[in-house]
C-alpha cells in the first residue's frame, strides 16, 4: 500500500498542455479540422498550437508582381486572418513557426511533403526580412501588441535535416536565424523569438547555436527542439512499423537543452519541445493504440520537470504530409481521427485535463493530485514494454492510501484499455472499413468512450484505501470526492417497492 501524502509537494506543472501540434496551417480552413479543434478545446484546453506552412504558398502571404519594369511584393493576409481568428475564437493561440519558403522567394526548388513545402534559403534575405516584418506587423495591427507579445515565434523547422533545410547547412541556418530574429525585434523588441527546432540526435547544434548568437549579438528568447523515440521506418504499403525506445528516453530528450546549454548565454531560457511523439511517421499504427496511451502516460506525468512545454504532434489526423490518408485508422499522428473519433491517447490528455493543480504523489505507474475543493484525482497506468519482447502482465495492481475528508468517499473511475475507450478495436472487428458508413461511425464514436464505474469507499482517519487492478495497456482516471450525504433520514432502499418491513 502506497501512502499518498496529505500535503502537496508543490504545484503540478501544466507544460503538457501548453502547446499542441497541427498539420500545415491552411488545413485550419476545413470544417473537419475546426470541428476537431473545437472538441479538443472543450475537453482538454490547450494554450497554443504550432504547425508548418505559415509562410508557404498555401497561405498566400508573399505575392510578388512586376509593375513599370520593377519587382514589388504585396503581402496578403486573407487566409492568415481566417486561421488565426478561428484559433482565438476557440481559446487557443498560435505558436508561430516561420517557414517554409515561398516559391517566388526561394533560392532552389527542393521541397518536402506531399504538399511541397520549399526548404531552400531565401534568394534575398532583405525580401525575407520584409516578409517577416510585414506578417508580424499585420498580426500586431489586427490582434494588438499585448496579445502578439504572448505568441512565441520559432525560426524554421528541423534545419539539421537535409529534408527540411537544403543540405542541412548550419551556417546558412545561422544566417537565416540572425536576419529573422532582427526582423522580429524591429517590429517590437518584446516579441519572443527562438529556435533552432532540432530533431533528436542533433544536440551538438545547440552549443554552436548559442556561440553564434553570442558572437553576433543575435536575440534569443527561448530554445526549441523535438523528441521522438522510434527507430528507422520499416515501410509497408500505406504504413510504417518501427522499434521504440523506452518512454523515459523522451524525458532525457526533453532535458537535453538545459543540460547542453549550461554555461552558455542561453542557459536559463525557456525550453520548448515543439514536437514530440513516439514515431515520427504519420502512418504508424502504434499511434492509434491503447499501448500508445499507456506508453506516454509517464511522459505527461513527468515532462514538466524537464521543459517548459512539450507539444504533442499532432491534435488531429487532418494531416497530409505523406498524402491524403487512405483509411480512417491509418496510424496518423492525431489524438483524433477524421470525423472526431477519439483515440486512446486523446483520453490520456482528457484525463490529464481533469487532474488538480496540487501535486500529492507521483510514481512509476501513477500520478496523484488534488483540487481546491478537496477532490483527489489519480491517473494510473499499466507499465508497458516498449521493446515488444514481452507482452506484459494481463493485470497490474496498484494500492493507494488516499487522503480525503468525510466519513465516506465517492469514487468515479474512467478506464481506457484494449476493450474500452478504444475505437480501433471495434473498427478492426467490423472489418477495418476504410470509409465507414454513418452507422459504423456511430458505433466507433460509441466504442471510443471510456468505461465508467462509480462506488463509495469508507474513510478512516482521513484516508480511503484505493485498490486498483489495471488490465494490459490500461490507463485509468480515478476521482475521489468526500461524500456529503443529503438523503433524508426516513429514506429506506428496502422499501423501494412499498413493503412495510425491511428484509
Amino acid at each position: 500500500m502506497i501512502r499518498v501524502p496529505a500535503e502537496p509537494s508543490g504545484p503540478f506543472p501544466e507544460a503538457w498542455r501548453h502547446c499542441v501540434g497541427t498539420g500545415r496551417l491552411d488545413l485550419a480552413l476545413r470544417r473537419d479540422y475546426q470541428d476537431s479543434l473545437k472538441l479538443l478545446q472543450r475537453e482538454i484546453g490547450f494554450r497554443y498550437i504550432r504547425g508548418h506552412g505559415l509562410l508557404s504558398d498555401g497561405m498566400g502571404i508573399h505575392r510578388p508582381y512586376e509593375w513599370q519594369g520593377a519587382r514589388h511584393v504585396r503581402h496578403s493576409f486573407t487566409y492568415v486572418d481566417q486561421v488565426v481568428d478561428a484559433y482565438l475564437e476557440l481559446g487557443i493561440r498560435p505558436f508561430l513557426e516561420l517557414g517554409f519558403m515561398p516559391e517566388e522567394l526561394a533560392s532552389g526548388d527542393q521541397t518536402v511533403f506531399w504538399w511541397r513545402g520549399n526548404v531552400t534559403p531565401p534568394r534575398s534575405h532583405r525580401e525575407w526580412a520584409g516578409l517577416v516584418r510585414a506578417t508580424l506587423a499585420h498580426l500586431v495591427d489586427r490582434y494588438g501588441l499585448d496579445e502578439v507579445r504572448t505568441w512565441p515565434i520559432e525560426v524554421w523547422n528541423e534545419p539539421n535535416l537535409s529534408d527540411f533545410w537544403q543540405n542541412a547547412d548550419e551556417q546558412a541556418y545561422h544566417r537565416l536565424y540572425e536576419v529573422t530574429a532582427h526582423a522580429v525585434k524591429e517590429v517590437d523588441p518584446e516579441l519572443r523569438v527562438g529556435g533552432p527546432a532540432l530533431t533528436p540526435g542533433a544536440d551538438d547544434w545547440l552549443e554552436r547555436f548559442a556561440q553564434f548568437t553570442e558572437d553576433h549579438e543575435v536575440p534569443v528568447d527561448f530554445v526549441s527542439k523535438h523528441a521522438y523515440t522510434s527507430g528507422p521506418a520499416q515501410h509497408v504499403p500505406f504504413g510504417s512499423h518501427q522499434t521504440l525506445a523506452p518512454a523515459t528516453d523522451l524525458l532525457d530528450q526533453f532535458a537535453a537543452p538545459r543540460d547542453r546549454l549550461k554555461g552558455t548565454r542561453l542557459a536559463g531560457l525557456p525550453v520548448h519541445i515543439t514536437e514530440f511523439n513516439s514515431s515520427y511517421c504519420p502512418d504508424n499504427p502504434v499511434h492509434d493504440t491503447a499501448f500508445h496511451a499507456a506508453y506516454l502516460a509517464p511522459v505527461l506525468a513527468a515532462g514538466g520537470d524537464h521543459a517548459d512545454s512539450f507539444s504533442y504532434w499532432t491534435f488531429s489526423d487532418v494531416f497530409e504530409e505523406a498524402g491524403i490518408p487512405t483509411a480512417l485508422f491509418h496510424g496518423g499522428f492525431g489524438l483524433l481521427t477524421h470525423r472526431q473519433v477519439k483515440k486512446p491517447t486523446y483520453h490520456l490528455y482528457a484525463f490529464m485535463a481533469r487532474m488538480g493543480p496540487d501535486l500529492l504523489a507521483r510514481g512509476d505507474d501513477h500520478l496523484v493530485t488534488r483540487h481546491p475543493d478537496g477532490r483527489v484525482t489519480v491517473l494510473a497506468w499499466a507499465p508497458v514494454d516498449a521493446s515488444g519482447e514481452t507482452p506484459g502482465p494481463e493485470r497490474h495492481r496498484l494500492r493507494l492510501s488516499i487522503p480525503v475528508g468525510g466519513a465516506e468517499a465517492f469514487v468515479r473511475r474512467s478506464t481506457v484499455d484494449e476493450e474500452h475507450g478504444n475505437a480501433r478495436t471495434a473498427w478492426q472487428r467490423m472489418g477495418s472499413p476504410r470509409s465507414p458508413r454513418p452507422y459504423q461511425l456511430d458505433v466507433l464514436h460509441e466504442a471510443a468512450e471510456p468505461a465508467r464505474r462509480h462506488l463509495r469507499l469508507p474513510v478512516e482517519d482521513g484516508r480511503a484505501d484505493l485498490d486498483l487492478t489495471l488490465a494490459r495497456h490500461e490507463i485509468t482516471l480515478v476521482e475521489v470526492t468526500p461524500v456529503a450525504d443529503e438523503a433524508p433520514p426516513w429514506w429506506d432502499e428496502g422499501r423501494l417497492l412499498g413493503r412495510q418491513d425491511t428484509p
